[in-house]
């Protein structure tokens, strides 16, 4: 069987409206991928910069799959999260990248969104905070569903990921 390793880290994120961020993760594949090991979502720890605006995790990932195909390739899925001065936690945003299908060492920058909602719900986020979230997250990498959403552009998540390839070749894919 072809293996794939995903080694890396989710460096952190900036460009977001406010800092004491966090990231849940996951990654997201086909029905011909098998985890042999390694952790397929978690957590980063808070970081509340005091300098700048770029919120550091350095949360690692290492990650080994097994497959027959290539149809279903990893994705990886991201939700940014706020964390106030009182413990609450709103959301920030979601964001989506493919894991690089070339062997080597990548540095990825994953692009956010958030919904929007409408103008009540808008303004409610303002006094009160909170905000629209999707009731199915499954919506952040698949679907058609997804581009009928009124979405607003939120920050960026930096990642440093090497990926090996073994067997490959069997299955047609040169590196």
């Amino acid at each position: 069987m072809a293996e794939l390793h995903i080694i890396g880290q989710i460096i952190g994120a900036s460009g977001f409206p406010q800092s004491s961020l966090f990231c849940k993760w996951g990654v997201h594949t086909g029905g011909a991928w098998r985890l042999l090991s390694g952790l397929k979502e978690g957590q980063t720890q808070v970081d509340m910069p005091q300098i700048g605006d770029m919120a550091y995790w350095s949360h690692p990932i290492d990650l080994h799959y097994t497959t027959k195909g290539l149809q279903g390739w990893p994705k990886l899925h991201l939700q940014v999260w706020h964390q106030d001065s009182f413990g609450r936690c709103q959301l920030y945003g979601y964001g989506y990248c493919h894991i690089p299908s070339s062997p080597g060492q990548h540095r990825l920058q994953c692009a956010t969104w958030r919904p929007l909602g409408t103008w009540q719900e808008q303004l409610a986020q303002i006094f009160v905070g909170g905000g629209p979230q999707l009731r199915s997250p499954d919506l952040i990498y698949s679907g058609a569903d997804r581009y009928r959403l009124h979405t607003v552009a939120m920050g960026t998540v930096e990642l440093e990921l090497c990926v090996i390839l073994r067997h490959f070749d069997r299955y047609g894919v040169e590196s």
